[in-house]
């Protein structure tokens, strides 16, 4: 066993924290954050088909690329006491979560027109509202705060390292271009049932909607059995 190699740890959620500061593991946890968003980028990208969260997926992996040449780029140390491998300008938490929180409010408040073209609200379907969608853009906006404050305190980051961070992320969101309803219509996205609904329906819409009519017709079919 002495002949053979050391094992290497896969470090992928290896978080150092102080265990007798209540704040520190919060930190720890919120640390994680940019990994659940990749899951929930994954799951959604599979189970919805939606082009709009494939792009904003995409532009995802692409501020994590550019993250890595900045890194190798600027080449800046971490703070002394952390014992992180690798460079910390700019901070890649700060970068990934500023990046899916812009982007999330600018879908929510810019791009995202719920009701239907004629201004009427259908029977099964209540969009948010404006107030509702900035309330839920500024929830994504103070998660990528609460992430970007706990590399500082967590000493993983300096405070220059996660505003670069955070402006490198908000930097990188860039608008959809017209050829997107060419691409959808291509044989590989109909074949993949690629679809671009987000923008008018809520995620979870057309299968509610055939739940509800369904559940309508059985309700009105019971109906006619008991006159």
């Amino acid at each position: 066993m002495s002949d053979e190699a050391p094992l290497a740890s896969l470090s992928l959620t290896h978080v150092h924290y102080d265990p007798s500061d209540p704040i520190s593991y919060l930190c720890a946890w919120l640390a994680l954050v940019p990994q659940g968003l990749c899951v929930v980028y994954a799951t959604l990208v599979w189970s919805t088909r939606e082009a709009e969260v494939a792009l904003m997926f995409a532009g995802q992996l692409l501020c994590e690329a550019l993250n890595f040449a900045l890194k190798r780029l600027i080449k800046e140390e971490r703070p002394r006491r952390m014992y992180g491998k690798g460079y910390g300008m700019p901070s890649s938490h700060a970068q990934f979560v500023a990046y899916f929180a812009v982007s999330l409010a600018l879908f929510l408040v810019v791009r995202h027109r719920p009701a239907t073209p004629t201004g009427q609200r259908r029977r099964n379907h209540t969009p948010m509202s404006l107030p509702e969608r900035v309330a839920w853009s500024l929830c994504g906006l103070g998660m990528a705060a609460a992430v970007a404050w706990s590399r500082i305190y967590l000493n993983y980051h300096t405070e220059k390292q996660v505003l670069v961070g955070s402006g490198a992320g908000r930097g990188q969101r860039g608008g959809l271009s017209g050829w997107l309803a060419w691409a959808l219509d291509l044989p590989p996205a109909r074949f993949l049932r690629a679809r671009d609904l987000v923008v008018e329906e809520d995620l979870c819409q057309a299968g509610w909607e055939k739940w509800d009519d369904k559940m309508t017709a059985l309700k009105a079919k019971k109906g006619l059995k008991n006159q």
